[in-house]
């Protein structure tokens, strides 16, 4: 014969008729299937009226703060959304909203926290949870279930864990882990769970998607084909970058990784593109910069910046990026490009480590889980670009991963490595050689390539990776000879010219038609005879002739994308026209010191 089901019903003033308790058992016998339900009645003053009934570990609630706490949720709810609509229209919905208020009595699965510390919270007693579910406990404090044992839940805490302790209830919501989104987040900073933080008030949400989202299918998606143009030299000529690609930015710490982020975000002004900047385990004053700089060069009018800075706990640190893919796949499903900067994901991956191992979880390679691959390649396979018949809308990834003495075959970088569509190897030396954005040419890749370029630049960038390659062949094997042949000398010479191109200073990214004009001009030789040291002044002078004098020619290249024999011809005249002006002011200047 089965054992008795016990059943504990708390009231608070007036115990419940025979008839109430008749209800209850027959709701209870329904969902448990037992032949009968043994009751037991316990006066609660703190429920403050009604009743709650709890059953192994289910409970149900017609308490008035049950009732209230329901009612206060709905009404954050609905001002939430009206957002900041006329004062009569918001008390006409909220008094409708009292008035037809109807108290939702489903059953409600309860544990209670067995052990908690460091941003994670055990749970006994909630057997059905689902992964990403979220948990809430008492005191308004939310979590998410992120390891389902036998005996037991693990949780992560999305707030402070000074209200809960042993013996604090947790209860169920049946809802995945989500975040608001919408148009009115751009321009806005936000922290890992959608909550603002820039003190500018409310955000009015258009919907709520959940953190976690299986990757677009095969089907689903389209071969990466336009350009997303970074606005830097080096990169947009020798490793291109597509809507839809995810393009690994990996180096040492200090070596301008974040510099080259923030330049692609600067340089989508005006190009119909949304970019988020998902800040991790960053210090709150280089995140307070990045803003700064972003705002400065209006860069904030189109990107929104989602925060989770040191001191946030590691939660909230692990969920920042895939909360800001959830905003940014809310734009791609509407068909828009969208571009996000992961900054970075070596201490996404500290913070994962730090949360397996409170939760117990066996750690591997450099103590890391076992599952730390799967926990980039399924934040990084979210990025794409969708089919015609989706809408064409794309996310471009630009994770950033910091390597230790330039070491790239540790466990994270080469994790991500082959996640990746290819990757900016930024080299140490070359930083510090003043090679600044310092790109090795040798190590940095990309595989989506020219597929992703303008056919003017495909023709312009030509042979540059292979006369970069030359000449460092050739700087090594001649550094210490002094009597070098005609050609040699002059293939030093077209080197050097093109190492002190591929300079470019911060928050100054060129347009495509500047890269094509400075491409097509070196690669004729027409630069070969300048000092190294007169390089950077000459390009500036070269591109402001071509805006003033040349209008057309510049035009000509931003409107078609293509680089015609007669379009080349043209500019080659500009340049020696212009070379022709500067010869000549600088002989007028010689004569003038002369006399």
């Amino acid at each position: 014969m089965s054992e008795l089901l016990k059943a504990k019903l708390r009231y608070a003033g007036i115990a419940p008729s025979e008839e109430q308790l008749s209800k209850i058992k027959g709701i209870l016998l329904e969902k448990f299937d037992v032949p009968d339900i043994d009751m037991e009645l316990v006066q609660d003053t703190s429920i403050g009226g009604g009743f709650i009934v709890s059953c192994k570990n289910f409970e149900y609630d017609w308490s008035d703060a049950g009732r209230a706490r329901q009612l206060r949720a709905e009404l954050n709810n609905l001002s939430r959304k009206t957002g900041d609509r006329e004062t009569g229209k918001i008390i006409s919905m909220l008094s409708s909203k009292v008035e037809n208020f109807d108290l939702a009595i489903g059953d409600r699965e309860v544990g209670t926290v067995t052990w908690v510390g460091d941003g994670i919270a055990n749970i006994d007693g909630i057997e059905h949870a689902f992964y990403g579910e979220i948990i809430e406990f008492e005191g308004g404090t939310k979590g998410m279930a992120q390891d389902i044992r036998e005996d037991h839940i693990g949780c992560i805490l999305f707030g402070n864990d000074t209200g809960i302790r042993q013996g604090t209830r947790a209860v169920r919501t049946y809802k995945e882990a989500g975040i608001p989104v919408g148009e009115a987040f751009i321009g806005r900073v936000i922290d890992a769970l959608g909550t603002p933080i820039d003190g500018l008030g409310d955000i009015k949400e258009s919907g709520y998607r959940p953190v976690e989202q299986p990757a677009p299918g095969i089907i689903e998606r389209q071969s990466v084909n336009e350009p997303m143009e970074t606005g830097i030299l080096s990169i947009d000529t020798m490793f291109p970058i597509g809507r839809g690609q995810r393009e690994l930015i990996i180096g040492d710490r200090q070596t301008g990784k974040t510099s080259i982020a923030l330049d692609t975000i600067i340089n989508q002004k005006g190009k119909n593109v949304i970019c988020i900047y998902v800040a991790i385990g960053q210090k709150a004053s280089t995140v307070a910069k990045i803003i700064q700089t972003l705002k400065k060069t209006g860069a904030m009018d189109y990107s929104i910046v989602v925060s989770s800075t040191a001191s946030d706990m590691a939660p909230l640190q692990y969920i920042a990026p895939y909360s800001g893919t959830a905003m940014a796949e809310y734009f791609m499903h509407q068909g828009k490009d969208c571009l996000i900067v992961y900054d970075d994901l070596s201490k996404h991956a500290v913070a994962y480590r730090a949360i397996s191992l409170l939760l117990e979880r066996s750690p591997g390679r450099e103590a890391y889980p076992g599952d730390v691959f799967y926990l980039h390649s399924r934040l990084l396979e979210r990025s794409s670009k969708l089919s015609s018949e989706l809408g064409g809308g794309s996310i471009t990834a630009l994770p950033i991963i910091e390597t230790q003495a330039g070491d790239v075959s540790s466990y994270i970088p080469t994790n991500v490595i082959s996640i990746t569509d290819g990757q900016i190897f930024l080299e140490s030396d070359l930083f510090f050689e003043g090679m600044r954005p310092a790109v090795n040419v040798g190590l940095s890749v990309s595989r989506v390539g020219s597929a992703a370029q303008t056919k003017a630049m495909k023709k312009a960038a030509g042979s540059i990776r292979v006369d970069l390659a030359q000449y460092r062949e050739m700087a090594v094997f001649t550094q210490f000879s002094s009597d070098l042949d005609e050609t040699t000398k002059n293939q030093l010479a077209h080197g050097n010219v093109l190492m002190e191109l591929l300079k470019q200073p911060l928050e100054h990214p060129l347009a495509m038609h500047e890269q094509v004009i400075i491409l097509v001009a070196v690669g004729a030789g027409r630069l070969d005879m300048i000092p190294v040291k007169k390089v950077r002044d000459y390009k500036e002078r070269l591109l402001a002739y071509f805006e003033t004098e040349q209008g057309d020619i510049c035009e000509e290249l931003s409107k078609s994308g293509d680089l015609s024999d007669q379009l080349k011809k043209k500019i080659l005249e500009a340049v020696d026209a212009f070379n022709d002006s500067e010869n000549k002011i600088l002989k007028e200047e010689l004569e003038s010191g002369n006399h």
